[in-house]
């Protein structure tokens, strides 16, 4: 996978620097004293002037106290103007839209309104509120005279539609109620070639009626063995489709399900050939864990599934029911996606890549797309960081320019506009090398030839044509893994009887591996035995790698869906693997561990305590860990005893895969576990002591203890016999911020932060609780001002996944707490987060239940410091654990 480069970056600066300049530019002898001064610093150049600026004691402080960013830095002939700052009461700015004229319009979270900003020359020339009736959009749209929102209206959460004539509103009309009441609601919508809308949605929103020709079609969780749930709760109850892109006619007509099994995928767009793009992120809080996966950039096709699962159950990127990523990007909140315009101001190696946001770190990222097959690869360019700048939209303007906006959960807003001042003809390198248009030409005509191909085959998802099974079978043997989804989503839309006899007689290895999947997902049609005895056409040992990962996943498949084998049956395929265990590479040895340990294959458990004892990565052992949790039948008593044991193991110097330590490198920061890494390995091993007190094996109670163990001591520890030092409010502490400068002690901090407890439910580098927010990038997004915010307020500001759930059961009892876990019958309520306390509530006793606004965290944490320890503990949070920053110096 691609590793992100970034060339060194040149000082852009500041709203407050870049004002300071134009004021020193317009400076004469005559308005100024010290004027040689003056003038010497405008003879600077302007990059060297914002430079100097920037590091110039006292003109920041401002600029802190806003929310605005501190820095914001770009690639070599990029330049960031400010064009306008959020007033007080425009609230928070999360999604934006440019229309015909080049006006963007913008949404925020709370005002009733929409804001529309018509820029010239670089300014905010006007500023109108448009009343249309939907607020809190997370996707604005301007197609013809239509405007699409996915917001707030009067019927509720949904997507609408405006139409204009000659700058007026018409009626407001709803197309589709959607469930969007959260952050990982439906998002982005957006009109294609094709003139469908395209609506994307997180995690927590589930389609309702949908077209019985949806193209994603036919999906499952498909586990072989169980899963465990999200540690933390989150998306607790969460089942495929997961994240998804429905299309709709523009009417909000023949709503199909176009793709799914994404995690959060905030924003999509189409590039210059037709094909659909988004940015992805996982759960942050998994870094440390095998089923973890970076931030990638999706390439959503037709009845694509990305392979998001709840919990441990991910798919791995090799599943060949699920479709690979286009490039990993690495840790961060993807936002906006956007993919320049004809008139794109910027030089030649930019105007096809495809622009994305981060939120968390602050990053405008250029994806610079290769063809390869029926899909693309990608190569990551960082071309602008703001330190903190989170960033929530981008468009281009009618100037080619790139405008994005700053904002989301109640932050400082601002509009700002990115140009570029070199010249346009030249290309300048980047990550890649030297950009060569020619060099792509055969790769374009290449793909675009497959990706009309593969368009070929999405024209049969969901829909059965006479002769169609002949035009697909050649196809599901193609070289190209796209064309064989597409392919086998096509096949699967056609009558079986048409074709069962035909795939089960395949002798070509991909084809018929293939079409044995495609049975295989139909679930009973055909015998398991037969599709079984199917696969002994193709000797494990004439298979290349790619071949066996798919051979591997179709026998897990025809189980799930099919149901266990008959015991001679399971013999024969535990013998048959058996024998490729271990293998000689990481993703096989997954697989066959997997298989054998469902098979029951008599030396299964032990071959797998000598993978995990030879496992060299933090994560590859955390896999045959969660692995081997609740197997229990073909242990030794020493192999029990070794995996209780790892349990108490240190993990600080285990390495992990290199693209994992080169994502926190490019973000600058120390490699930390996620907070939930731990909670999940401490539910692996209360599962396993279960799993021994149910079995014959009684001679462990020195490892195994049936009691659960007690919760690990915070590091530090949080002190006890706290006294009241003042009851701090806003205006006693957000004068006097200036504190923060100099002068300050890491020590101090660090033990302020477990001394106002801070420590219980939040992780900080590698210490600390999992109730709340990671922190240790804390400074990326937030400014000092914000941080002493949410910390006096912290209510102000509760994000969906941390909040509560209040309960109310039929016998008129209340509970409240965090649902860990959900299914048909019952909820798992966590009432108390930091001592693990659970409760089973079953739903027939349910009255109602909702969301809390009130944060988990209490108010007055702060009483039991000094002022001296509350800025210690700011500078420390800002410091992202890192003993030099610059508050430290004294």
């Amino acid at each position: 996978m691609p590793i992100i480069r970034s060339r060194k970056a040149s000082v852009a600066g500041t709203e407050e620097t870049i004002q300071t300049f134009k004021m020193l530019k317009n400076m004469t002898t005559a308005q100024k004293p010290g004027t040689r001064g003056a003038a010497a610093l405008y003879r600077l150049s302007p990059v060297l002037l914002l430079a100097i600026l920037f590091f110039w004691p006292g003109l920041r402080t401002g600029a802190e106290e806003e929310g605005a960013p501190v820095s914001i830095t770009v690639e070599p002939g990029f330049h960031v103007d400010v064009i306008r700052s959020a007033a007080p009461d425009e609230g928070s700015w999360i999604c934006m839209a440019a229309d015909a004229q080049g006006r963007m319009t913008i949404s925020s979270q709370s005002p009733p309104y929409l804001l529309r900003v018509t820029v010239t020359n670089g300014q905010a020339a006007t500023v109108e509120q448009l009343s249309v009736g939907v607020t809190s959009a997370m996707g604005l749209c301007y197609s013809g005279n239509s405007l699409f929102m996915d917001g707030l209206g009067p019927f509720g959460w949904g997507i609408y539609r405006i139409d204009m004539n000659d700058d007026q509103f018409g009626p407001l009309m709803l197309l589709r109620p959607m469930n969007n009441n959260s952050e990982h609601g439906s998002h982005e919508v957006v009109v294609g070639p094709d003139h469908k809308l395209y609506v994307v949605s997180g995690d927590w929103t589930l389609p309702g009626d949908v077209a019985a020709t949806s193209p994603y079609r036919n999906y499952g969780d498909d586990q072989l063995l169980a899963r465990d749930p999200d540690s933390s709760g989150f998306s607790a109850g969460s089942v495929p489709p997961e994240g998804f892109v429905l299309r709709m006619d523009l009417d909000g007509g023949n709503c199909e399900l176009f793709g799914g099994g994404s995690r959060n995928n905030y924003c999509i767009d189409f590039n210059s050939e037709g094909e659909l793009f988004g940015f992805e992120n996982d759960w942050e809080n998994e870094y440390g864990v095998p089923w973890y996966r970076p931030c990638r950039i999706l390439h959503w096709v037709s009845g694509g599934d990305y392979g998001h699962r709840q919990g441990t159950g991910k798919f791995p990127e090799y599943y060949e029911d699920t479709l690979p990523s286009v490039v990993h990007i690495g840790l961060g909140a993807p936002t906006g996606v956007k993919f320049p315009p004809a008139n794109c101001a910027f030089p030649p190696s930019y105007r096809s890549a495809c622009f994305v946001e981060d939120w968390t770190f602050g990053r405008i990222m250029a994806i610079h797309l290769t063809p390869h097959g029926a899909s693309y690869d990608g190569t990551v360019e960082t071309i602008l960081r703001g330190v903190p700048l989170n960033l929530t939209s981008l468009q281009f303007g009618n100037d080619g320019a790139l405008y994005f906006i700053t904002g989301g959960r109640k932050l400082h807003s601002s509009l700002y506009r990115l140009g570029y001042i070199g010249d346009t003809n030249v290309s300048p390198k980047f990550s890649q090398g030297v950009w060569d248009p020619d060099s792509h030409l055969p790769a374009d005509k290449e793909g675009a030839q497959a990706r009309q191909l593969r368009h070929q085959l999405e024209a049969l998802h969901g829909k059965a044509q006479p002769g169609a099974v002949d035009f697909i079978w050649p196809h599901l043997s193609s070289p190209d893994r796209w064309i064989r989804f597409a392919a086998r989503v096509a096949l699967e839309s056609q009558d079986v009887a048409l074709w069962k006899d035909r795939a089960l007689a395949e002798t070509q290895v991909d084809g018929g591996l293939t079409a044995i999947m495609a049975l295989a997902r139909y679930g009973g049609t055909p015998s398991e035995n037969d599709c079984l005895k199917a696969l002994d056409k193709f000797p494990y040992a004439q298979l290349d790698r790619e071949q066996l990962l798919l051979k591997l996943r179709v026998l897990e498949l025809i189980f799930i869906r099919q149901g266990p084998p008959a015991d001679d049956m399971a013999s024969h395929e535990a013998g048959e693997i058996d024998a490729l265990y271990p293998a000689d590479n990481e993703d096989a040895n997954h697989e066959l561990c997997e298989l054998l340990l469902y098979l029951k294959a008599p030396d299964a458990v032990g071959k797998t305590m000598k993978l995990l004892e030879s496992a060299v990565t933090q994560e590859d052992q955390i896999y045959y860990v969660m692995r081997l949790r609740n197997i229990a039948e073909g242990w030794t008593l020493e192999d029990r005893r070794a995996y209780l044991g790892w349990f108490d193991k240190k993990r600080d110097n285990l390495p992990h895969p290199a693209e994992v330590e080169q994502s926190f490198k490019e973000v600058g920061r120390p490699y930390n576990d996620g907070p939930n890494v731990q909670p999940f390995l401490n539910n692996f091993r209360q599962e396993s002591i279960m799993t021994v007190a149910a079995g014959p094996q009684k001679d462990l109670a020195d490892v195994a203890p049936l009691a659960p163990p007690p919760a690990p001591t915070p590091t530090p520890a949080v002190p006890t016999g706290l006294k009241i030092v003042k009851y701090w409010t806003w205006d006693d502490l957000a004068p006097n911020l200036g504190e923060l400068k100099s002068g300050r002690s890491f020590e101090q901090g660090q033990a302020a932060f477990a001394k106002a407890q801070c420590v219980l439910c939040h992780r900080f580098g590698n210490s600390g609780g999992n109730v709340g927010p990671e922190l240790t990038a804390v400074s990326s997004r937030l400014t000092a001002h914000d941080i002493l915010e949410s910390i006096v307020f912290p209510s102000k500001v509760v994000p969906d996944q941390y909040k509560n759930t209040i309960v109310n059961l039929t016998d008129g009892d209340v509970l409240t707490g965090r649902i860990m876990e959900e299914d048909a019958e019952k909820i798992v309520l966590m009432t108390d987060m930091i001592h693990g306390v659970k409760v089973d509530v079953k739903k027939s006793n349910i009255e109602s239940r909702r969301l809390s606004n009130i944060s988990p965290m209490p108010e007055g944490l702060l009483n039991c410091l000094t002022a001296g320890e509350i800025w210690d503990l700011i500078s420390y949070l800002q410091s992202g654990g890192v003993p030099t920053y610059s508050a430290f110096k004294r």
